[in-house]
């Protein structure tokens, strides 16, 4: 599906990398609260798994639950415990691949949180 060379032209959308961390302001009580973080901004493609987006899923398994493939160029410091936030939209990672074990791209499994 993907040739190599080929990558850049596949990354049309911006996808910010959130994820929830300490904040560097002290609330009332004392304590520094946890708040949502943009780690980066990253170029991606949006590439759709299912078309199960409304109607019940059979099973709570995580490839059942898998809605979209997002495809990005390679990073070490994304993890399963960050979202990306897409035009607007949020997508729970779900897991995440290096294809070829090249680390040239990352296909990260998401799913949408409607």
């Amino acid at each position: 599906m993907y040739r190599r060379g080929r990558l850049a032209s596949m990354l049309q959308h911006k996808a910010e990398v959130m994820f929830n961390g300490e904040s560097e302001v002290m609330d009332d009580l004392g304590t520094y609260p946890i708040v949502e973080k943009c780690l980066d901004t990253v170029y991606c493609a949006v590439i759709p798994q299912t078309g199960s987006l409304l109607s019940g899923r059979v099973a709570d398994t995580t490839l059942a639950r898998t809605t979209h493939k997002v495809v990005t160029r390679y990073r070490n410091d994304i993890t399963p415990d960050m979202w990306l936030m897409i035009d607007g939209v949020r997508y729970d990672i779900l897991y995440i691949m290096d294809p070829y074990l090249n680390k040239e791209r990352l296909e990260i499994f998401c799913e949408v949180v409607v």
